[in-house]
């Protein structure tokens, strides 16, 4: 049975209220569609491979309505016709920023993402990416057990 290594929050109460407080601002700021802000948290996820994440926001996902057939498709959305435009900007910017070794942000995804999202929304946006993938490498590097994670209500 896989075991936690270590309790951020417990450990560096400090460290993990820095990372949440970036979390508020995602969802204070966040002015865009809270299944767009699932997608791209769920899509950052899998490209870091943490199980703990996928747990949480497919639960999150779902609970806010978004389908089983786009959360198994997720991985593979260039191949299905199930996401808009503007999905598709935000996950191939999700994936360049999150492969960032991979491309630097390529101008061409840049230019996409920029048809799509207005300035401040494209700030936003990277500013939740940056948080996801911040909660992936605490998730993963002091390996949280995922499944214990239970959604809030649907709002």
């Amino acid at each position: 049975m896989m075991q936690p290594r270590l309790e951020a929050q417990k450990t560096s109460p400090a460290a993990y209220s820095a990372l949440l407080a970036l979390e508020a601002f995602v969802r204070r700021a966040w002015k865009l569609e809270p299944s767009l802000m699932e997608l791209v948290r769920m899509r950052a996820s899998q490209i870091n491979g943490c199980a703990y994440c996928l747990d949480m926001h497919s639960k999150d996902a779902r609970a806010e309505g978004e389908t089983e057939q786009r959360l198994y498709t997720l991985s593979a959305w260039r191949e299905t016709p199930f996401f808009t435009d503007r999905e598709r900007a935000a996950l191939d910017w999700t994936e360049a920023l999150t492969l960032i070794t991979e491309g630097h942000a390529a101008d061409e995804v840049y230019e996409t993402v920029k048809q799509q999202f207005s300035d401040e929304e494209l700030v936003n946006l990277t500013v939740a990416i940056i948080a996801i993938n911040g909660w992936n490498r605490l998730a993963i590097g002091f390996r949280n057990v995922p499944g214990e994670y239970q959604p809030k209500a649907h709002k």
